[in-house]
């Protein structure tokens, strides 16, 4: 190649994207195999940056982070885990809150992209054609996190397993009727994919007579959808798609002169701590939320660094038992 060489140059004879050679410049992880390629381009193009062309490339060491809320459980372990490991690779989380809002969301993604850090966690909402299309064009990697992705990379919970498990828990005790407190369809893991486990870990056992309703994520609303259901009739057991509703579940039950689990059996997801001072305590399904903050932050590392990850990756769950279902005698 005649003439002096560019970045461009290098990334382009090295096999890699220009900011892994920018990277390589300013003391950044990269592979060995790609280091030793672009110091051999350097040599024999005696190739020498300036300090200009340094700073210019130089990352910022910071990543975004969108969360739905801060005023949840599992958003905080999500988020306590993402920062953990940023600090421990040398990075540091922004984090934009978009409090329930799918407007403000794309907005927060958009910020972020515009104030050029090095990658995205979306903790999302949901996943519309405009996320889509922000992601698709983003110049940064994102990495989805909580929400099924088809187009790229995500780490998900597994709450179609986990609905089924824990309605297959409240139908092996061959409740008549049950009710089931949702989240608005605008959440597809929670509002959909959980809620269709559920029901089918009821069929399992023959229990058809299910009576669903939906709201948001918040303790009102977990007392409303009670309030709404027992007015249609009696229960034996509610399941509820958080925690958060099943505290208002308890709320009305207690009000209602309703025992449980004598007369309702309450379940939850989520695991709160706040969930063992129940009385009873409440028999809950806990998600490894600090697993999926984790996880995600190493993949967008490693989607950053050019490592290979899989597209979609899972976290685990498992039952915290209490003393909320009655068990058939």
């Amino acid at each position: 190649m005649p003439g002096k060489i560019t970045m461009d140059d290098i990334a382009s004879m090295a096999g890699v994207t220009k900011s892994t050679v920018s990277r390589y410049f300013n003391g950044g992880s990269v592979k060995e195999s790609t280091r030793v390629k672009i110091q051999e381009i350097i040599e024999k193009y005696k190739y020498e940056p300036n300090a200009f062309a340094r700073l210019k490339a130089r990352e910022s060491n910071v990543i975004g982070v969108v969360l739905p809320t801060l005023n949840s459980k599992i958003t905080s372990r999500v988020v306590t885990s993402i920062g953990r490991f940023l600090r421990e690779q040398g990075y540091e989380a922004l984090i934009k809150d978009s409090d329930h809002s799918v407007e403000l969301e794309l907005k927060n993604i958009q910020r972020l992209i515009t104030l050029k850090v090095d990658g995205i966690l979306l903790s999302a909402i949901t996943i519309t054609e405009e996320h889509r299309e922000l992601i698709r064009n983003s110049p940064i990697p994102v990495v989805v996190l909580a929400q099924d992705y088809d187009q790229g990379n995500c780490v998900v919970y597994d709450d179609y397993g986990a609905g089924k498990a824990m309605g297959s828990y409240i139908g092996r005790e061959h409740p008549v009727r049950v009710g089931y407190l949702g989240v608005y369809e605008s959440d597809e893991a929670v509002g959909i994919t959980r809620k269709r486990g559920v029901l089918d870990g009821l069929r399992e056992w023959n229990v058809d007579n299910v009576s669903a309703v939906s709201g948001d994520y918040s303790y009102e609303s977990g007392i409303r959808m009670t309030e709404e259901l027992l007015d249609q009739g009696p229960l034996d057991a509610l399941i509820c798609a958080t925690d958060r509703l099943a505290f208002g579940a308890y709320r009305v039950l207690a009000q209602r002169g309703l025992r449980v689990p004598e007369d309702v059996s309450v379940v939850g997801f989520g695991g709160y701590d706040e969930s063992t001072l129940l009385k009873p305590e409440l028999t809950t399904l806990k998600f490894d939320s600090y697993g999926l903050g984790y996880l995600g932050a190493e993949t967008l590392l490693k989607i950053i660094r050019e490592e290979p990850v899989p597209k979609k990756q899972i976290v685990d769950y498992h039952m915290i038992e209490g003393e909320s279902v009655k068990k058939r005698k």
